[in-house]
C-alpha cells in the first residue's frame, strides 16, 4: 500500500549506503531517506524508473478505458447491442479493474517492481489485440465481447501496483509530488483514448476501421514492456505490510473515507467512461465533430479537465484542509447533476457539455482533496488514542491509501449501472441525475458532520 505523507527524514549523517546490483536488476541497499545517497545516485534511479511506471500505467488506463469509446461506434461497424448491453460492456472492465486492484498492490514486493510491470504490461496485450479481432466481425457474440471488455480490467489494476513500487523509491519528502506525477499520467489515459480512437478509425476516407482501435496501442505496449525491462529496477527493499491493511481494514473511518472516494473519483472515472454513450444517446449529431475525414469526439473533454482539477484539489486541501475543499467539491458536484437534469429538457447540447465539464472539474478537485484527507485522518485517530508511534500510524494509513483507491474504483462500474437502470425503467436518464444529486448532498452532510464538527475520536482536529 502507499503513502503520501511528507515527513522528511533529519538524518543528514555522510552516506553509508552501498548498492548492489544483482542479475535481473535487483538493488540491494537502496535508501532514499539517506540524503547523500539521495543525492547522489537515489534520484536519477527513482526518476528513471517513475518515468517509464508513469508510460506503462498511462497504456493502463488506456486499455482500461477502451470500451467507453468503442462502444458508441459499434453499430457503424455493424453491431446491434441493446443500450443495456452497451452499458454492461463499458461498466464491466471498471469492476474487473477495481478488484484487481486489490492482488495488485501485493504483487511488487513478491516478483519486484520492473517485473511486475513488465508482466503488467504484456497482459494489456491480450484485451487490445482481442478487442480488434472482435470488433471487425459484426457475428461476434455478445458473450465475446462482454469477456474481452472484462480483461479490459487489466489496465485498471495497473493503477495499483504502479503506485505501490513507486513509493518504495522516493523519500517521504518528494512521495506525494511523485505519486502525483505518477497518478495524473495515469488518468490522462482515459481522455486520450477517446480523443485518439475515433480519428485514427475514421481518418481513411471517413470509412469506419474500428479494429485499429486496439492494434494502435500495441507497439506503445511492446515499448513500455522493453522499457520496464531495460530501464526499471526491481528493489530488495521494498516488502508488503500484511499487517498494517488489516490494521486499517478494522479501522471504521477507512469505509467512511472509501464512501466519499467512491463519491469523488468513483464519480470521474464512471462519468468518464459513460459520457460518450450520453452524448451519443443525447445529442447525436455531436457525437463525432467532422474534422476532414476524421471524426473527433468532444467526450475527451470530461476526463482530461478532471484529470488537470485532480492536482489543484490536493493543493487547495494543503491549504485549507481536505474536509473543506471536499465539502466544496460535492456542492458543485449537486449543482451539476442538477444542472444536467435541467438542461436535459431544453436538448441544449452547450449547456449539456458546460455543466458536465463543471461536474468533472469537481471530481478532479474532490479526488485530490478527499485522497489527503486519508493519512489526517488516521493521524488524528492516533491522537485521540494517545498513540505514540508513528511508524505504526503511518504504515496504517499507507495501507488505507491503497485500499480505499481500489474501492473507490468501484464507482466506474456503479455510475454506469445506474443510468442503465435509470433508462430501463424510466426511458432517459432523469432519476439517475436525480438520485446522484441527492447522493452528493449526503456526501457533503456527512462529511461536515463527521470531518469539519470538532470530535473527540479525531482529537477535536479539522483534517
Amino acid at each position: 500500500m502507499v503513502s503520501t505523507e511528507t515527513s522528511p527524514r533529519t538524518d543528514t549523517a555522510p552516506s553509508s549506503t552501498t548498492l548492489t546490483h544483482r542479475p535481473g536488476r535487483w538493488i540491494d541497499g537502496f535508501d532514499p531517506e539517506n540524503a547523500d545517497f539521495w543525492e547522489s545516485e537515489g534520484r536519477s534511479i527513482a526518476r528513471r524508473n517513475l518515468g517509464w511506471s508513469i508510460f506503462a500505467e498511462f497504456l493502463g488506463f488506456i486499455v482500461w478505458q477502451l470500451w467507453s469509446i468503442v462502444v458508441v461506434m459499434l453499430p457503424a461497424a455493424g453491431f446491434a447491442f441493446t443500450s443495456a448491453e452497451t452499458f454492461w460492456l463499458i461498466s464491466l472492465p471498471s469492476l474487473v479493474g477495481a478488484t484487481l486492484r486489490f492482488p495488485y498492490t501485493f504483487m511488487v514486493p513478491k516478483f519486484g517492481g520492473r517485473n511486475w510491470t513488465i508482466v503488467s504490461a504484456a497482459l494489456l496485450l491480450i484485451p487490445a489485440i482481442l478487442l480488434s479481432f472482435a470488433v471487425g466481425n459484426p457475428e461476434t457474440p455478445f458473450w465475446a465481447m462482454l469477456a474481452i471488455a472484462a480483461l479490459a480490467g487489466f489496465g485498471g489494476g495497473n493503477f495499483a501496483s504502479s503506485m505501490a513500487n513507486i513509493t518504495y523509491f522516493f523519500p517521504q519528502k518528494e512521495k506525494g509530488w511523485a505519486l502525483g506525477l505518477n497518478a495524473a499520467g495515469g488518468n490522462l489515459g482515459t481522455s486520450v483514448a477517446q480523443f485518439v480512437v475515433p480519428i485514427v478509425v475514421t481518418a481513411v476516407a471517413g470509412v469506419t476501421l474500428l479494429p485499429l482501435a486496439g492494434w494502435i496501442w500495441v507497439p506503445l505496449i511492446l515499448v513500455a514492456i522493453w522499457g520496464a525491462w531495460r530501464y526499471m529496477d526491481n528493489l530488495s527493499s521494498a516488502k508488503a505490510d500484511f499487517a498494517g491493511s488489516a490494521a486499517a481494514l478494522r479501522e471504521p473511518h477507512l469505509w467512511l473515507l472509501a464512501l466519499l472516494y467512491i463519491g469523488t473519483f468513483g464519480s470521474f472515472i464512471g462519468f468518464a467512461s459513460v459520457f460518450p454513450k450520453l452524448i451519443a444517446d443525447q445529442f447525436p449529431e455531436f457525437s463525432a465533430i467532422q474534422i476532414g475525414a476524421a471524426g473527433v469526439s468532444l467526450a475527451f473533454l470530461g476526463a482530461l479537465v478532471g484529470s488537470l482539477f485532480r492536482p489543484l484539489g490536493g493543493r487547495l486541501a494543503d491549504r485549507f484542509g481536505g474536509a473543506r475543499v471536499t465539502i466544496g467539491a460535492f456542492a458543485v458536484m449537486a449543482a451539476g447533476a442538477f444542472g444536467i437534469l435541467g438542461v436535459l429538457a431544453l436538448n441544449e447540447f452547450s449547456l449539456f457539455l458546460a455543466c458536465f465539464l463543471v461536474l468533472f472539474a469537481a471530481t478532479g478537485i474532490g479526488n485530490g482533496a478527499t485522497y489527503r484527507m486519508i493519512p489526517s485522518v488516521f493521524l488524528a485517530r492516533a491522537v485521540a488514542a494517545g498513540s505514540t508511534d508513528i511508524g505504526a500510524t503511518q504504515r496504517k494509513a499507507a495501507a488505507a491509501l491503497g485500499l480505499i483507491s481500489a474501492i473507490g474504483a468501484y464507482g466506474g462500474f456503479v455510475i454506469p449501472q445506474v443510468l442503465n437502470a435509470s433508462q430501463q425503467a424510466s426511458g432517459g436518464y432523469e432519476p439517475a441525475f436525480v438520485g446522484f444529486g441527492i447522493a452528493y448532498l449526503v456526501l457533503l452532510t456527512l462529511t461536515i458532520v463527521i470531518y469539519v464538527v470538532p470530535r473527540a475520536s479525531l482529537a477535536q482536529r479539522q483534517v
